[in-house]
Order: C-alpha cells, then structure tokens, then sequence
C-alpha cells in the first residue's frame, strides 16, 4: 500500500536544509512511499537545487512559519497557512497518511489536537517515543504532553502504549510498567496507585509498579507516567548519555598515551555512541489522534530527522491507529463512581 508522508519543512531550527535532504534520503529507501513537503517553495527549492530529485516527492505552498518559542494559542488562531498547520491539514483531508515535524511541540499538539480530533475513547494525546535499554529499547509515555493526569488517563496511555508496541515492534502482549518510586502497592502519589488498581483490572499484561533505573533495564515493554515525570526523565537521559560520551573524549585525550590507547580503543568508542546515539531514537508519536503526528527533535540533523520518517511510515503500514481503536473498545467498562458529596441530595428539614 503506498503511503504519503506530509512534511513541515519550515519546523525546527533547521528548516528545509534538513527536512529535504532527509526526506530524499527516506524515499531512496522506501519505493512505496510519497513525501509532500508543506512550506516556502522559494526555500524547499533551495534545498532542492543542491540534491538528485525524486518524483515521489512535491510541495505543498504555506506561506507562514510558526516559530519555536511562538505561543501554542497565537500559532493555532494566527497562521493557518503555516507549514505546520498546512501539513496537519493534508493527513485530516486524507491526502497524506501521517505527519512529521520538527517544529515547536505546543503548537504542534495544539494544531493536531484541533484538527484531527482524538480518537473515541482518549480524553488526551500522549508523546511516546522508544528509549535505548540493556536488552533493546522501551516505549515510554507520556513524554510531556499532559504534566497532571487522572488514574484513568495513565490507564488509556497504557492501552495506547501497548498497541502501539504490538503493531509496530510485533510483540503481541508488551508487558506495561507504572514509573512509581517504588514497586510495592503502597508507594507512589494517590494517582499512580489507583491507576496501579485500573490496570490490574484493564486487560493488559501489567508487570507492576517499576523504578526508574528499570527503564534501561528493558524490565517492561512499555512504560507508563504522566507527562511532567516522562519529560525529565527524558531530559535527564539525554544529559546523561552526553555526558559520558564527553567524559570518555575527555580522559582519552587527557595526555600523549590516552591518545595512543583511544586509537586502540577507537573502534569500541564508535560503537557505544552508536548505540547510545539519541538520533537512531529520534521521532515520538503523538499518539491517541485520528490521524499518525510524529514529532522529531527541533535540533535534529538529517539522519535524525530520516528516523522521524522512518518512524510515521512504520506506523502506517502497521496499522496503529486501527490497533489502538480496537484496544480502546475492548477494554472493560470502568465502575460507576459513586456521588460526590455535593452531588448527594440533602435530607429534608
């Protein structure tokens, strides 16, 4: 089935000097794939110009950019004829499959979430991106889209979380972790622990309550928080990892035979950035619409932003919204709550 991928080739803090490039690099290697560059045909040709060109790829006229630090509300109201807004359009009007975007995240969640809509039985989108772990990588959600949750909410990230893990890395039943401080029941915020109850209860291969340093573990397939605890977290993984690669430069280049032991040590040193490298990772869904949104990285290189597209047209040929759809409606209707106290009526005088 041939799949159309609609690009913002404005978003991010490259622009077109990026999105082009990794887009022609993307069809190169996927013959059933289309990509609509959505921007300013003046600077798309720009980038053009310099590259072989595909005629699986076209552009699509917006004549405004939002910018990175712009107000997710002003970039909603203000530019409907930016390259954001006119991408998001052709994935509504069904003329692109998915989208990918670099560009500010507000807006982008803003814009998708006015656009296309949730799908039935998700009050809120979630960001979920793969995370690199001892035994392969983990799906982790919610990454900073929604900084206070309800029980509930984590309970549709779980579901949403899981069907994604099953279409896309074809594992039927990803097991589902709740990030808590602790593993036992009686740990963590009244949220998490009544969502630990809900999930007990939800049909999901739910392994429990997990720690952080579980994550790179690779104990669940999924791991499930709410968007305050995902984004730091994420940041903090990212400061991590550069960090050590920065540390490891920095000691085999101290003196004349650390230099001489790094030329030893060259090609292991290639190989652990490669594998903590956050540019094979780059790309988080922003799952839960009725239509495929992935956001890359603002700062993303072109083999970075490649993932991103590598990533939408995954979950397009796997079918996630369809999964996610399914997973919604077969799970189990939540109990009735009882009456709050105001709701209850006042005995007679």
């Amino acid at each position: 089935m041939p799949v159309t991928l609609a690009v913002d080739a404005m978003g991010g803090d490259h622009g077109p000097s990026v999105t082009v490039p990794a887009s022609l690099r993307f069809l190169e290697d996927a013959p059933d794939a289309r990509v609509i560059l959505a921007g300013r045909p003046d600077a798309i040709e720009d980038s053009l110009a310099k590259e072989k060109p595909n005629d699986r790829l076209s552009v699509q006229t917006a004549a405004e950019v939002v910018d990175m630090d712009e107000p997710p509300a002003d970039a909603l109201r203000k530019k409907k004829d930016s390259s954001l807004r006119v991408a998001i359009n052709l994935v509504k009007d069904g003329t692109a499959d998915g989208c990918v975007s670099a560009g500010n995240t507000g807006a982008l969640m803003a814009i998708a979430r006015f656009v296309l809509k949730t799908l039935p039985g998700i009050d809120r989108p979630a960001i979920a991106s793969q995370l690199p772990t001892k035994t392969g990588v983990t799906t982790a959600l919610d990454l900073g889209a929604n900084v206070n949750c309800t029980a509930e909410q984590l309970v549709q990230f779980a579901v949403m979380g899981s069907a994604l893990v099953a279409a896309v890395d074809g594992i039927d039943r990803p097991t589902v972790g709740l990030l808590n401080i602790g593993e036992e029941d009686i740990k963590g915020n009244d949220v998490v622990k009544a969502a630990a109850e809900l999930l007990k209860s939800s049909g999901l291969n739910f392994h429990g309550n997990i720690e952080g340093d579980d994550i790179y573990k690779g104990t669940t397939d999924v791991v499930v928080c709410d968007g305050f605890v995902g984004n730091v977290a994420l940041k903090t993984s990212e400061g991590l990892a550069t960090m050590l690669y920065e540390f490891l430069r920095a000691e085999f280049t101290r003196n004349p035979a650390t230099r001489i032991a790094a030329l030893f040590a060259y090609p292991v040193l290639m190989a652990f950035k490669r594998r903590i490298d956050p540019r094979r990772y780059n790309g988080a869904t922003l799952v839960g619409l009725k239509g495929v949104v992935v956001k890359s990285h603002g700062g993303a290189d072109a083999l970075a932003f490649r993932y991103a597209l590598d990533k939408a047209h995954a979950e397009v040929v796997n079918g996630v919204l369809e999964r996610i759809a399914q997973r919604i409606a077969a799970m189990p209707a939540p109990a009735a709550a009882p009456p709050s106290v105001e709701a209850r009526p006042l005995p007679n005088a």
